[in-house]
């Protein structure tokens, strides 16, 4: 097999990340863009010694489980790479995704997973959407298209406002319209795209770091319907920004407040050094339950409202609270778990790394008037090994709430966890991996087993999956 060539071929189920398996005499291909029962033409882009990868160059006959996408950029930026899967479909692959995790990471067998419980919303779901500015990315049918050279020669031809293809940071999809945020969002990112061209504004460079136009990040509320547009740049330029707001807030009057992010940092991240405010208060807020959280600019907050709400009840459910509980909220980020479950039981304390994240929990307690919530700033790993003073502030959990990053938990943070001996544990995942691997410590030779698992679907037409997993202490 060499790279280039074309084959032929059935695909048989998912794999990692999304991609279809075939095989070819044997060998293993990871087809990109395809669905399992799909017969396609595929173009062979490596090959390895175990396998190949290779993507999509005609459907020659169609999976029952293909949908039509409905974004004219789909396959192009690398926001969905399900739209072309039926919704069922995905709910179905990421159980399975789940099972394969547990059984061939954590060697468990027999263990029973939930059916996935979908989304409300499959489009228009998430709250907070940020794209970025960048040097457009045209296909070479659209240059042949219009007599282009290979590299683009105008301004209007190289400025983009959209999201990064695959695998490019330097390239973006200039998108009009997508379907993961409101209709409102699109028509922001449009205006604000026009008003950038019209002033002949530079973007920000990754090669020579310099140019202006960083990032345009929308944030817009499910439930208060407060809608925050943030400009991030890489200078401060007042008299433009008043500009910018003057024009957005008279196109769109449901805008509630409009940001400026200064930052020189060199990398691609979307936060200010500093910030400005140039209309409303700065921030918006959210509810999820009956708690109302204050959301700024630069906060993490779970990117499909209705969803999270949805998780949250299930990581209440499986902890079986009662009110004289006592709850560990590991990797507590800005309190809506805590939060959301304290008023069934007697204490939690979270801990968590992220000082910012820190201080947001405790305004959100304060603000909901909330007062047996505790959070603590610190690394897990020191926090439970050396500097645990403020374990002898709080009485010893019976049930502990874990929700870590994709990397998972520290083995470390594993063996104390374990020799806290808490009743009950729910994890929570967005990584069935890492997650997989973790259990597997908890489980071995601990007295700890698994009652019940339970996939939430967070990510819509992507291959994302959140993963909460309970267990409880054998007697």
């Amino acid at each position: 097999m060499k790279k280039f060539e074309e084959h032929v071929v059935a695909l048989e189920s998912f794999a990692f990340e999304g991609k279809s398996i075939a095989r070819v005499d044997g060998f293993v291909v990871f087809v990109d863009g395809g669905v399992p029962g799909d017969e396609v033409r595929v173009r062979i882009n490596k090959v390895k010694k175990q396998h190949a990868e290779a993507s999509v160059v005609e459907v020659v006959k169609s999976s029952p489980l293909r949908a039509v996408p409905p974004c004219a950029h789909f396959g192009t930026c690398g926001g969905c790479k399900w739209q072309h899967v039926d919704y069922q479909a995905q709910l179905d692959f990421k159980r399975q995704h789940v099972i394969d995790a547990l059984e061939r990471i954590g060697g468990f067998t027999g263990v029973q997973v939930n059916p996935t419980i979908g989304s409300e919303d499959v489009y228009f779901y998430r709250n907070k959407m940020e794209f970025s500015f960048g040097t457009k990315w045209i296909t070479r049918e659209e240059l042949n298209e219009r007599n282009l050279n290979p590299e683009p020669r105008t301004e209007r031809e190289t400025f983009a406002l959209g999201m990064h293809i695959p695998q490019r940071f330097d390239k973006i999809v200039d998108i009009n319209e997508c379907h993961l945020q409101s209709h409102v969002s699109n028509q922001i990112l449009n205006l604000v795209r026009q008003f950038c061209l019209d002033r002949q504004l530079s973007i920000y460079s990754t090669f020579t770091h310099t140019g202006y136009l960083r990032n345009l990040v929308i944030r817009q509320s499910a439930h208060t319907n407060e809608l925050m547009v943030n400009l991030v740049t890489s200078e401060d330029t007042p008299e433009l920004l008043v500009a910018l707001s003057s024009t957005l807030f008279a196109a769109f009057p449901s805008i509630t407040t409009i940001v400026n992010n200064i930052t020189q940092r060199k990398s691609q991240v979307a936060i200010g050094d500093y910030e400005k405010v140039y209309h409303g208060p700065g921030f918006v807020t959210e509810k999820i339950g009956k708690r109302t959280y204050r959301i700024s600019a630069n906060s993490f907050f779970q990117t499909n409202t209705k969803q999270a709400e949805r998780l949250y009840d299930v990581a209440t459910r499986m902890a079986q609270l009662s009110p004289d509980d006592v709850v560990f909220d590991l990797y507590s980020g800005t309190g809506t778990i805590a939060l959301h479950i304290a008023d069934s039981v007697k204490e939690v304390v979270g801990v968590e790394n992220v000082e910012a994240a820190v201080e947001d929990a405790k305004k959100n307690a304060e603000a909901n008037c909330v007062t047996n919530c505790t959070f603590i700033l610190g690394d897990l790993k020191d926090r439970l090994t050396k500097d645990t003073a403020w374990l002898g502030n709080h009485p010893k959990p019976n049930v502990m709430i874990i929700d870590p990053p994709r990397a998972g938990m520290h083995e470390k943070v594993v063996r104390e966890v374990v020799e806290m001996r808490p009743e009950r544990i729910v994890y929570v995942s967005c990584n069935p991996a890492t997650q997989a691997r973790d259990l597997k410590l908890i489980c071995n030779e601990t007295g700890y087993e698994l009652v019940e698992v339970q996939p939430v679907d967070m990510f819509p037409h992507t291959y994302h999956i959140e993963n909460v997993v309970s267990l409880k202490l054998r007697p």
